[in-house]
C-alpha cells in the first residue's frame, strides 16, 4: 500500500472513530443537561467562536479560542457535553473558514471534526481518571484543584489534537512527523493554555463573582483579543508589503533581462530555428531507425530486429553453450476469417490485443516479434530446458485460446506454437526460425497446440516441400490419374455409378496415398485447380460410359469437393464448364462434401449448395457421423444422399452386433428424405446388416475395389454380379416388400 492510499484510509478511519465518539456522547448525554446555559454555550460555539478564529501568518493552520468553551463545558456540564460542543464548534469553524477562502482538501472538514471529537473524548477519559491518579477527589471549588484539572485537560487536548493533525499533514506532504509537529502544531499550544486559563476565570466568575466583576473581566478579555487580532493583522499586512516589494523587485529584474534579451533576439531566433531543424532531423532519424526495427501496428520488434537479436544469441551460444535459448513460432489459425467476417479494423485490434498478451506472459529478457500478418515469434532467454519452454508455450496457448469480447463481438482464437531449441548447428537466424516454423506446422497438422522441433520433423518437412513442388507439375507430367469405385444398389445389385478417386503415381516414390498428398494440395492451394481437372476428367469419362448401353444412361459419378473449393465463388462456374465441355446432364454429376466442411460455415454452404441444386447437380454429405452436425442446419442443406462413414460400417461384427449407430443414421436420413450410401463394406455380415436396415447403396472391397478407367470400363462391358449371390437371394425376398416410393432415384 503506498503513502497516498494510507493517507486516504487514515482519514476515513479518523472519520469513523470521530463518528463513534460523537454518537457515544450524544446517546450518553443526560436530558437534564440541555439547560439554557448549555444551549447558550452551543449557540456561542457555532455562531460566535468561529468568527474569533485567526489564521496564522504564512501557515495552512488556523487557531481558535473555542478551547475555552470546551474546558468550560467540562467544568459546568461534563465531558459528554464537551464532546458535542467540540464537534459542533469545529464543524462551524471549518465552514466559516471555507467561506473566507481558507483551503480544505477532500474529506478534511469531517476529518477535522473527527479529530476534535476524538481528542475531546480522550480528554474526557483523562478527566475521569484524574482523581484516581491523584488518589483524591479534586474539587473544582478549590483553586489549586481547578488549576490541576484545567492543566491536565489542556495538555491532553493539546497533545492528542496536535498529534492527529501532524499525522494528517505528514501523510499528505510526505514530511517528517516530528518536524511537522514542531513547525506547525507546537505554536497552537498557546490556544489550549489560554483557553484553559480563560475557562478557569469564567468558571470562577460564574460561580463566585458578581455581575460587575464579570463585565469588567469580559471587557478586559475583549480588549486583549482585539489587540491580539490587530497584531496578527499587522503582521499579515507587513508580510504582504514585503511580498509586494519582492514582486516589484523581481519585476524590475525581469524588465532588465528583457531589455538585455531584446538585443540578442534575432540571434536567439536564428539559433532556435537551427536547433529545431537539427532536432527534427535527429527525431526523423530516430523515428526512421525505430520504424525500421518495429512493427507499426503492434509496436513489437519486426523480423529485422528479431533476426539481429537472434544472430547475436547464436554467436554467444557458440562461444558459451551455457547461454541457451529457445525460439517459438506462433501462428494464429484461421485469422483470415476474422478479417473477412468482422473487418480489418477488428482484425487489427485483435492483433494488438494478442501482442500485449504475448508481452505480458513473457519476461523482460525475452523478445516478442511480429514477423508476418498473423505470425509471431518469441525468444525465451532464461529458459534452460525444452520442458520449461513447453510449459511457457502451453501457458500462452491456454491464455490466447480463451474467448474474449471486442466491440460487441465474441472472439475465438486458436493458435499453434512450434518450439526450436538452440543448437550449435545453427549459423543464421533463418535456420532456427525455419525449424520453429516446421514444428508449428506439425502442431497444426496434428491439431496440437504446441510441438517441439526434431530433425525427423525437418526430414518430413523437406519431403513435404518436395512433394508440393512435384505436385504442381504432376498434371503436366501425366502422373495423376482417376480410379473409379462402383456404387452398387443394395436392393438389386445394379450399378448406379462410380466414386471418382484421385491417384498419384510419383516417378520417384511410386504410388502416393491420397491421405498424404491431398492435405498438401489443400494447404498449398493446389486443390482447386486439381479439382477442376478432376471435374473435366470424370465428366468426360462418365459421358463416354453412358453410351455403352441404354442401361447405363443414368450412371452417376461422385466427385469430392474440398472446403477450399466450396468457399471459392468460381465453384459454380467450374462445375457448369465441366458439364458443358463433356455434354453431360447435370443429374449425372454428384458432388460429395464432408460433414465438417459443410458445417464450417453453414450459411455460406447452404447458399452455394442451393445454387448448385438449381443447375441440377446432385449433392451428397460425405463421412457422415465423424464431424459435428447441427440438426437446425442439416435439414436445410439440400443434400440428395447421405454417405455413412466407413468407421461405423467396420464396427459391425460377424453376427451383426454394433449396428445401432447405423440404424440411427439410416433412420435419420430417411426422415430427411435422403438416400443412404454406406462405404467401406468389406464383409458379408456388414452387407447383410445394411440390407436389413434398408440402406440404399453401398461401396467397398467386398463389392469392387477402385480401378483405373480402362478396367472399370471392362467391368461395364462384362456386367458382373456386384453382390454375392446369397445376398441377392436374401434381398430378393425382402425386395418384394419394397414399395415404389422406396426405389432408388439417381
Amino acid at each position: 500500500m503506498n503513502k497516498e492510499q494510507f493517507y486516504k484510509k487514515f482519514k476515513v478511519g479518523m472519520i469513523v472513530l470521530g463518528s463513534v465518539c460523537v454518537a457515544f456522547a450524544m446517546f450518553r448525554l443526560p436530558v437534564h443537561s440541555f439547560t439554557w446555559g448549555y444551549l447558550l454555550v452551543l449557540a456561542f460555539s457555532m455562531f460566535v467562536a468561529p468568527r474569533m478564529s485567526l489564521t496564522l501568518p504564512r501557515s495552512k493552520f488556523a487557531i481558535s479560542f473555542a478551547d475555552a468553551l470546551i474546558f468550560l463545558t467540562f467544568l459546568l456540564y461534563g465531558g459528554k457535553a464537551a464532546i458535542v460542543v467540540a464537534a459542533l464548534e469545529m464543524l462551524a469553524l471549518c465552514f466559516y473558514l471555507r467561506s473566507t477562502g481558507f483551503p480544505f482538501g477532500r474529506l478534511m472538514i469531517p476529518t477535522n471534526v473527527s479529530i476534535s471529537a476524538v481528542s475531546t473524548t480522550v480528554t474526557y477519559f483523562v478527566w475521569l481518571i484524574i482523581p484516581r491518579v491523584a488518589l483524591t477527589d479534586l474539587n473544582t471549588t478549590a483553586t489549586h484543584h481547578l488549576i490541576t484539572i484545567l492543566g491536565m485537560l489542556a495538555v491532553t487536548q493539546f497533545l492528542v489534537s496536535t498529534f492527529f493533525a501532524a499525522v494528517i499533514q505528514s501523510l499528505k506532504d510526505g514530511s517528517n512527523l516530528w518536524q511537522t509537529w514542531k513547525k506547525d502544531c507546537f505554536s497552537s499550544s498557546m490556544s489550549q493554555i489560554v483557553g484553559a486559563a480563560l475557562a478557569g476565570l469564567i468558571f470562577k466568575l460564574v460561580n463566585y463573582a458578581d455581575v460587575m466583576t464579570a463585565v469588567i473581566a469580559a471587557m478586559a478579555l475583549g480588549l486583549a483579543y482585539m489587540n491580539y487580532r490587530q497584531s496578527i493583522g499587522e503582521i499579515n499586512e507587513a508580510i504582504g508589503q514585503v511580498e509586494e516589494a519582492e514582486r516589484q523587485k523581481a519585476e524590475t529584474e525581469r524588465e532588465r533581462r528583457r531589455e538585455a534579451e531584446k538585443h540578442s533576439a534575432q540571434l536567439t531566433l536564428a539559433l532556435e530555428k537551427e536547433e529545431k531543424a537539427n532536432d527534427a532531423l535527429r527525431k526523423s532519424q530516430k523515428d526512421f531507425r525505430y520504424a525500421a526495427l518495429h512493427d507499426s501496428l503492434t509496436d513489437l520488434a519486426n523480423r529485422k530486429k528479431f533476426g539481429d537479436i537472434l544472430k547475436s544469441l547464436i554467436d554467444d551460444y557458440r562461444e558459451d553453450p551455457s547461454k541457451s535459448f529457445h525460439v517459438m513460432f506462433l501462428d494464429i489459425s484461421r485469422f483470415k476469417n476474422i478479417n473477412d467476417s468482422l473487418g480489418h479494423t477488428i482484425g487489427d485490434k485483435v492483433l494488438m490485443i494478442l501482442a500485449k498478451r504475448f508481452v505480458r506472459m513473457t519476461t523482460g529478457a525475452d523478445t516478442v516479434a511480429r514477423i508476418g500478418g498473423d505470425e509471431f515469434a518469441i525468444i525465451l532467454k532464461n529458459v534452460s530446458t525444452v520442458a520449461k519452454a513447453q510449459k511457457v508455450a502451453r501457458r500462452i496457448y491456454q491464455n490466447i485460446t480463451q474467448p474474449f469480447s471486442l466491440s460487441g463481438n465474441r472472439i475465438f482464437i486458436d493458435i499453434h506454437i512450434g518450439i526450436a531449441p538452440c543448437d550449435t548447428e545453427y549459423n543464421t537466424p533463418e535456420e532456427i526460425l525455419r525449424d520453429a516454423d516446421i514444428a508449428m506446422h506439425y502442431a497444426k497438422e496434428k491439431d496440437k497446440g504446441v510441438a517441439v522441433f526434431t530433425k525427423e520433423l525437418r526430414s518430413r518437412f523437406l519431403e513435404r516441400v518436395k512433394l508440393e513442388l512435384d505436385l504442381r507439375s504432376a498434371i503436366d507430367r501425366n502422373q495423376l490419374s482417376m480410379h473409379y469405385q462402383p456404387l452398387v444398389s443394395l436392393k438389386d445389385g445394379q450399378i448406379m455409378g462410380f466414386e471418382a478417386l484421385l491417384r498419384w503415381n510419383h516417378e520417384e516414390f511410386g504410388m502416393i496415398s491420397p491421405a498424404k498428398f491431398i492435405p498438401i494440395a489443400e494447404d498449398s492451394g493446389l486443390i482447386v485447380p486439381m479439382t477442376i481437372w478432376i471435374l473435366h476428367q470424370t465428366c468426360t469419362q462418365i459421358a463416354k460410359w453412358r453410351q455403352i448401353s441404354p442401361s447405363y444412361v443414368n450412371l452417376v459419378v461422385s466427385v469430392n469437393i474440398s472446403g477450399k473449393h466450396l468457399v471459392n465463388d468460381q465453384l459454380l462456374d467450374d462445375v457448369e464448364q465441366a458439364l458443358e465441355t463433356a455434354q453431360l446432364p447435370p443429374a449425372s454429376l454428384k458432388l460429395e462434401i464432408t460433414e465438417s466442411t459443410a458445417m464450417e460455415n453453414a450459411e455460406h454452404t447452404i447458399s452455394i449448395l442451393k445454387q448448385l441444386k438449381k443447375i441440377g447437380v446432385r449433392l451428397s454429405i460425405d463421412d457422415f457421423g465423424t464431424g459435428y452436425s447441427s440438426l437446425s442446419y442439416l435439414h436445410r442443406l439440400p443434400f440428395d444422399t447421405l454417405k455413412i462413414d466407413r468407421s461405423f460400417v467396420n464396427a459391425v461384427g460377424a453376427n451383426g452386433e454394433n449396428s445401432e449407430i447405423l440404424q440411427t443414421i439410416i433412420s435419420l436420413a430417411k426422415n430427411l428424405k435422403m438416400k443412404v450410401i454406406a462405404e467401406g463394406i468389406e464383409t458379408e455380415p456388414q452387407l447383410a446388416v445394411l440390407q436389413n436396415l434398408g440402406c440404399d447403396y453401398g461401396q467397398g472391397y467386398l463389392l469392387a475395389k477402385p480401378k483405373p478407367a480402362v478396367e472399370a470400363e471392362q467391368l461395364l462391358y462384362q456386367r458382373p454380379n456386384w453382390l454375392p449371390s446369397k445376398e441377392i437371394d436374401h434381398f430378393e425376398s425382402v425386395d418384394n416388400q419394397v414399395t415404389d416410393e422406396n426405389l432408388p432415384v439417381f
